[in-house]
């Protein structure tokens, strides 16, 4: 049997991109390849001189869709949002053609850093894990239906029929699109520094321009702190209930803009601590067609921010891989 040091090396990468797509958490991607390395030791495939990484998938999408059914079934407080994780300045492609540079590009339907986006890791979130792992496997790392259909211990024609389903689900995501192009980074990076003015200000008029009519603002606490348990609905709530939290929190709050999930996002580090309050946020915004915020995405829970560094503090070393997590994103062999 190879070493299993030298298979970690060699895959442990992919199946943390895999995982974290499949279940939008960094924390339970670790959780996958772990348990997909310890299933290697113990319970080997027969044939070991055969390519290890069709089987490796295997049991990494068996073990991940279970995880995906249990996180489904338990209760969550509030609204569930993906874990945001570190993607740099360099993962955008200049065009809305789906090219990156190096390992991070396959033919799929969706482009590797397209797919660790807010936007889509949310919409995923619609189809069942049978379609989810699906999808990901045909339309983002490019899979062929045979390879699926082992990886997923499925016909060939399950396959094609559950594809189908999955796409249609995405219909909604699909005439709206979140390509990380350099173009929209730039577009969203200028669309935080003006929300976080106009809340530092309390210019409500400056929202029109900058909230879409039907903005949703969505807060993940976990349970741990106060934070809205059911979507904030339009321009005016929006800014009002933001508004509040800048009047009492923005002064003692240090803010950086980084690229997070392939767009920038707002990381806050507050030297206050109030009772029940964060002591610091991740904040996505997500824009429609016309340039404007149709989403605002609030990361409270503490172990969701385990993955990013935040401001004042010392990067984190990656410790699975020893490389960054959007280095975990290689196409398939």
């Amino acid at each position: 049997m190879p070493d299993v040091a030298e298979l970690h090396a060699e895959h442990a990468r992919f199946l943390w991109g895999l995982g974290y797509r499949l279940l939008g958490s960094a924390a339970d991607a670790d959780d996958l390849v772990q348990e997909t390395f310890i299933r290697a030791l113990e319970r080997p495939p027969a044939d070991v001189d055969r390519a290890w990484r069709p089987w490796l998938t295997r049991v990494a999408m068996n073990i991940g869709r279970d995880q995906l059914r249990k996180r489904r079934r338990r209760k969550y407080v509030g609204p569930w949002i993906p874990t945001p994780i570190e993607t740099g300045a360099d993962s955008a492609p200049a065009s809305f053609e789906p090219v990156l540079a190096g390992e991070q590009t396959t033919e799929g339907r969706y482009d590797l850093v397209e797919s660790v986006s807010m936007a889509f890791l949310l919409a995923l979130e619609v189809l069942t894990p049978k379609q989810r792992a699906v999808l990901l496997l045909r339309d983002v790392f490019d899979y062929p239906v045979a390879d699926t259909a082992f990886a997923l211990d499925i016909s060939n024609s399950d396959v094609k029929v559950t594809l189908h389903r999955a796409r249609r689900a995405l219909a909604d995501y699909d005439r709206e699109r979140c390509i990380p192009t350099r173009e929209l980074q730039d577009r969203t990076r200028s669309a935080i520094d003006a929300l976080l003015s106009a809340l530092a200000t309390g210019d409500m008029r400056s929202t029109e321009q900058l909230l879409a009519d039907s903005v949703v603002a969505l807060s993940d606490g976990g349970g741990e702190f106060f934070a809205a348990r059911v979507p904030v609905l339009g321009r005016e709530r929006v800014f009002k209930f933001y508004s509040k939290i800048a009047r009492a929190r923005l002064s003692t709050a240090e803010f950086e803009i980084r690229n997070l999930n392939g767009l920038p996002a707002l990381l806050g580090r507050f030297h206050d601590e109030p009772h029940g309050q964060p002591p610091a946020i991740v904040q996505h915004v997500i824009l429609d067609g016309a340039g404007r915020i149709r989403q605002i995405l609030s990361v409270l829970a503490t172990p969701k921010l385990a993955s990013v560094t935040l401001p004042g503090r010392p990067a984190r070393a990656d410790v699975r891989t020893g490389a960054s997590r959007t280095r975990c994103d290689e196409p398939r062999d």
